[in-house]
């Protein structure tokens, strides 16, 4: 039975892609497929075998292309990006009536690989599989994996590694800078197909171009909020993985804090700290600034769009705010103990998922402390600020389980060699973050000072 393709992106102008088949592989073998999307997706594992996964077979229905767009990568701007390693199969419509993208990452060389194998090492595929299903049983909004397979051909990095391809599941592959590219080439026209196309996908209750840029900061100041609630560091914040969507999107170096500090980085490229912790809100505004500029020429009036850009701060401010009282379980809104709490955990090196777990169960937390006097200076403050009522809410927003980024590097190391039991033990654990599990109870602890990860890498 063919897919039951329902392809939109492909009637924009061909400015905003070029058509590419992926590229076949030798001797492809699946990894993973996850049949719970397939299903809320209203497909199943017969509509993608495993040569489509692969990328050897095109399915009828697809309209195979590489997407194109610019970005801002660390600050500064490259006029030209585009997928230079993954390949839009086309778009399916769910039976909840929602359009979402089927994409193969690692799929090969494209019109925009600027030099690159376009290929995928297995690691990185995995990683991501791992963290967006994690994330997606978080709560957070994010981009999904459909399958992973191996493809039976090495990709040279620093050593050659085990080649792989994700087919990834998107609610678009929209980002800032897919505005900036044709902002870049002055193409107003493309600009207003293009706003025009995302407003109707995503916002069809917004107005215009301004709606547009209105819905995007709202669904950003959220998910960074969600992200902040976390411990989760993205690790690339740049223009050209931001989803117009409000999904979180491109998982390289990404991770999650043991340790709570927020100046805490962890991408092996971010040098300077740009996409720390703690930065993460102000560079979202800062993206989202660069795609209010690309939004000139449809709106004309700069100050329409610099008063929506100056609404992220309140947008975010709430969101946080509403978040981390959530986890505190306050009885009214208290922002000032919010700030303080998150200083004392910074000061004590206390672990962020751990203590909030503990506070949600009533366990002792002294031990996650440096001074243990310190905790009971706090609980005995924070006990007159909460209820019962909201005590018992409070498991239902704290997680059990996150993906440790030593437990995540040891499933990723087992896989690169073979062995992929770890993977699925870990993915398992994982989608069921809320719920202890007594069995997998060492999957909650902190890495021991010979398991700490110190920097992640780009899939690159």
């Amino acid at each position: 039975m063919p897919t039951p393709f329902d392809n939109s992106f492909v009637n924009l102008p061909t400015s905003f892609y070029m058509c590419q088949n992926p590229v076949p592989v030798a001797a492809p073998a699946l990894v993973k497929f996850n049949h719970d999307l397939a299903r809320e997706i209203g497909l199943d594992e017969s509509d993608f075998p495993l040569e489509v996964l692969a990328g050897n077979m095109v399915p009828d229905g697809a309209t195979p292309l590489a997407a194109a767009y610019a970005g801002h990568q660390f600050g500064n701007f490259v006029p030209q990006l585009g997928d230079g390693r993954a390949v839009l199969l086309g778009e399916v419509v769910g039976p909840d009536g929602i359009r979402r993208d089927i994409q193969l990452k690692g799929a090969g060389r494209t019109y925009f690989s600027r030099g690159g194998d376009g290929r995928a090492a297995i690691g990185p595929v995995l990683r991501e599989y791992l963290v967006s299903e994690a994330m997606h049983a978080l709560g957070v909004p994010t981009t999904r994996a459909l399958a992973a397979v191996t493809t039976g051909e090495p990709v040279q990095r620093e050593t050659p590694l085990p080649g792989a391809v994700l087919a990834r599941v998107a609610r678009s592959h929209l980002r800032v800078g897919s505005f900036q590219f044709h902002y870049a080439r002055q193409d107003k026209a493309a600009l207003e197909a293009l706003a025009e196309y995302a407003r109707a996908r995503h916002y069809p209750e917004a107005e215009g171009a301004l709606g547009l840029l209105d819905a995007v900061i709202a669904a950003q100041a959220k998910l960074i909020a969600k992200w902040m609630g976390l411990g989760f560091i993205h690790g690339v914040m740049n223009t050209d993985n931001v989803s117009i969507a409000g999904e979180t999107i491109d998982y390289g170096p990404c991770a999650f804090m043991d340790t709570y500090h927020p100046e805490t980085v962890f991408s092996s490229i971010d040098r300077q700290g740009r996409y720390a912790y703690v930065n993460q809100p102000k560079i979202a505004q800062w993206n989202l600034a660069q795609l209010a500029q690309t939004l000139v020429p449809l709106v004309g009036e700069v100050e329409k769009l610099e008063a929506s850009l100056s609404r992220f701060d309140d947008l975010y401010a709430t969101e946080f705010t509403r978040i981390f009282s959530a986890k505190l379980g306050l009885a009214r809104v208290e922002p000032d103990f919010i700030v303080k709490t998150l200083k004392m955990m910074a000061d004590e090196g206390v672990d962020f998922t751990l203590f909030f777990r503990r506070i949600s169960y009533g366990l002792p937390i002294d031990e996650l402390f440096e001074n243990p006097v310190t905790a009971t200076k706090w609980l005995i403050d924070w006990q007159r600020q909460t209820t019962p009522e909201a005590l018992e809410k409070m498991k239902a927003v704290n997680p059990v389980f996150i993906p440790r980024n030593h437990r995540v590097e040891a499933a990723l190391a087992a896989a690169t060699h073979g062995d992929f039991a770890p993977f699925e033990q870990l993915l398992a654990v994982l989608s069921r973050p809320f719920e202890p599990q007594p069995e997998n109870a060492i999957f909650e602890n902190p890495p021991n000072d010979d398991e700490r990860v110190l920097a992640t890498f780009c899939g690159t």
